[in-house]
Formats: C-alpha cells, structure tokens, sequence
C-alpha cells in the first residue's frame, strides 16, 4: 500500500513539473532578468525603484545580487509584481522526469552493490559471468526503485 501511495506521489509530481520540462532549456541572461526586462521595457532604475518603494542605488543593489545568483525569492517575487508580471519558481530534474531520477539512482547503487559483492568472490574464484551479473545488477536495482529507501539519496 505505501509504495502505492510513493508511486502515486511520484506520479503526481512528475505530472506539476512536465510544463517546466521545456524552462530547462531555457538561458539566463548574463545581466540577470530584472536588468534584461528593464531596459526592454525602456524603464530607467529610478522608475521600477519608485514601484518598490526603494531608490535607483536600491534596484542595482538587485540586479547585481540577480546576476551573482544571491537575490531572494521574495525579492524576485516583489519585482515581477512590480513589473505586472509573475514570478515562475521550480526545481527540475535533469532527467526526463523524476521516475528516472530514481531509476538511475538505484541502478547505479545496484551496480555499486554487486560489482563490490563480486569483486569479493572473485578473490575466492567464485565470480560470475557478464550475463549473470548484469541479470543480477538489473534485478536489484529493480527492488531498489521499487523499496526506493533512503539509501537511493547517499
């Protein structure tokens, strides 16, 4: 029943984040956007930081902070308000979707498992074939995705 309810949830989540799937292509202006949506607006400093309610100085206070990536969301938020707009916030996967997230984490810590397990038995001449191994690998990084523990996040 839980991992029901984890698919389900994973299923859910990978559905709110298809619309930002094509955002990820997407490149930030060198100069951050409030400076790009400024001058393309052909909106002076003074202008937008009369609609903040903070001075000239006070808007290139924030583009810089946009453009060294240390500007806050809520500052972010209060200037796309300011400038009609909304604010777009997400964190995506860089994989298709988040299912494939986890099923790369838990092929990849299956594979650490297994290759360190055989190592050991071939140092006692009980190693297996490729075939076997790889049988082996994929199987359990199937129980891995299914479980999905903690472990898939070390």
């Amino acid at each position: 029943m839980a991992r029901n309810k984890q698919r389900l949830l994973i299923e859910q989540l990978d559905e709110k984040l298809r619309p930002f799937h094509q955002a990820k292509t997407i490149i930030v202006p060198e100069k951050g956007w409030i400076h790009t949506i400024r001058t393309t607006l052909n909106m002076t400093m003074a202008q937008l930081g009369n609609k903040l309610n903070i001075t000239r100085q006070g808007i290139k206070k924030m583009e810089d902070s946009e453009a060294n990536g240390t500007l806050t969301l809520n500052s972010l938020k209060d200037v796309a308000h300011a400038l009609d707009m909304q604010l777009v916030y997400a964190i995506v996967p860089k994989q298709e979707s988040i299912d494939d997230l986890i099923t790369e984490k838990a092929e990849k810590l299956a594979q650490k498992i297994v290759l360190r397990t055989n190592q050991n038995m071939k140092l006692e001449n009980q190693s297996i074939g490729d075939d076997k191994l790889n049988k082996t690998i994929q199987d359990l990084s199937d129980e891995l995705k299914r479980d999905m523990g903690k472990s898939l996040w070390d």
